[in-house]
């Protein structure tokens, strides 16, 4: 990963270079946003019983920008972290330092009429759903992240079920499919990943009106490289509307192939993995007014496979609030929660379900120590099913520095 984010800036060093050759305006810049954080839970215990209930950890945001005159520009964002950082790295506590390059693409920009029209192509954020682009922690008022976006289901995207009983007892986070594929368990698939894909996104903004159209290699589900993009293709589109300032309605959808290489020689004759797509639904809205905002979203995503008639989907959604109690103080909260769906296998066997219902909770209180830092103090509690008992709960901190951007700017 590292090589790759060295390798991203050569590409954005040779790009500005030629951006002085051709046009007037340039300019250079490089926000950056450090984050240190503390936890207290027992999940760091699971896999071993001998570690210490506390952690920490370090996040570091780079966002490389440039500006090569009136209609193009670059942008990055690259994230280097200290593991477990996020709360769901805490079932996996490596200590080890990774290296991600969530989004570095070059885009166009241009005013038509009453339109503002922008193109981007590279490394995107799924269009798919809203909480993606919320990726800086200044602008997560909380500290984790809906369950959608980090929950491992217990679904494989190289190794095929035998149907409903196969499904039945899998695990979240651990799966082990005995229908071909790849050999051993693993972690099951994210519904929608936090992470760039390669593609080309279009974005067109009227008025009070939105909306994008993204094609990528790979699904949100399982990203791919750009080599994979001719079999992988798969595309996203979303709108949105602005009723009032503040107040907006959004809708997504998206479709393609998720299942790998390893299981194509597995599917019925005549078919490809083309034919068993993952397909995901979602809405969103946000309001704010005075001291108040809200946030929140519902989507739902199915993922077709060959030995079901009713295939493995799931239903999720999340509501957000917070209130600004002064100036420099706020509170927040959040809930959400995650079913998975009616399946049903070609031998007619069928469950009303095929997990358990998870629920989480999260509220927290934020302080502006100075307009660069912000302190989050915040509790966080995980349910499954039926399952009682604090050792999903999470207590934490984080302080968060946002650091003057140094930059460069030339008229040519």
């Amino acid at each position: 990963m590292l090589t790759r984010s060295l390798a991203l800036a050569a590409v954005f060093a040779g790009l500005a270079a030629a951006g002085l050759a051709q046009e007037a305006n340039f300019g250079i810049s490089m926000p950056v946003t450090a984050s240190v954080g503390v936890m207290d839970t027992h999940r760091l215990q699971l896999a071993n019983p001998g570690n210490s209930p506390a952690a920490f950890g370090f996040r570091v945001m780079l966002y490389p920008t440039l500006k090569l005159g009136k209609h193009w520009f670059g942008y990055a964002a690259v994230q280097a972290r200290l593991m477990p950082y996020f709360y769901y790295d805490a079932f996996f506590p490596d200590r080890d330092v990774h290296t991600d390059v969530i989004q570095a693409y070059m885009g166009y920009t241009a005013q038509v009429g009453r339109s503002t029209v922008v193109v981007k192509a590279g490394q995107l954020v799924s269009a798919f759903g809203a909480f993606p682009l919320r990726y800086d922690d200044l602008d997560n008022p909380l500290l984790d992240q809906p369950l959608s976006y980090v929950t491992q289901l217990p679904l494989r995207t190289d190794q095929l079920l035998c149907g409903t009983n196969d499904l039945l007892w899998q695990h979240y986070g651990s799966v082990w499919a005995s229908c071909g594929g790849a050999q051993g368990g693993g972690g099951g698939l994210t519904p929608v990943t936090l992470y760039g894909m390669p593609g080309v996104q279009a974005e067109i903004s009227v008025r009070q009106f939105d909306a994008r159209l993204q094609v990528t290699s790979g699904s949100p589900a399982y990203p791919q490289g750009w080599s994979e993009f001719r079999q992988y293709r798969q595309w996203t589109a979303g709108a949105g509307f602005t009723i009032r300032q503040g107040f907006r309605v959004g809708t997504s959808v998206f479709t393609g192939p998720y299942l790998e290489p390893a299981v194509a020689g597995l599917l019925p004759a005549g078919t490809t993995v083309r034919d068993f797509p993952a397909t995901g639904t979602g809405l969103d809205g946000q309001w704010a007014s005075g001291r108040w905002s809200v946030f929140g979203e519902w989507q739902h995503i199915r993922f077709d496979m060959p030995a079901f008639v009713v295939p493995p989907s799931i239903s999720s959604g999340y509501g957000e609030v917070k209130r600004a109690l002064t100036p420099r103080l706020y509170v927040a909260g959040r809930a959400g929660w995650l079913a998975t769906g009616r399946v049903t296998d070609t031998a007619g066997i069928t469950a009303t379900q095929f997990a358990p219902l998870l629920k989480s909770y999260e509220v927290a209180s934020g302080f502006w120590l100075n307009r660069r830092q912000l302190l989050k103090l915040r509790y966080s509690w995980l349910q499954s099913g039926d399952q009682s008992g604090g050792r999903n709960n999470v207590y934490g901190f984080e302080l968060v520095t946002r650091f003057a951007a140094p930059s460069v700017a030339f008229h040519w």
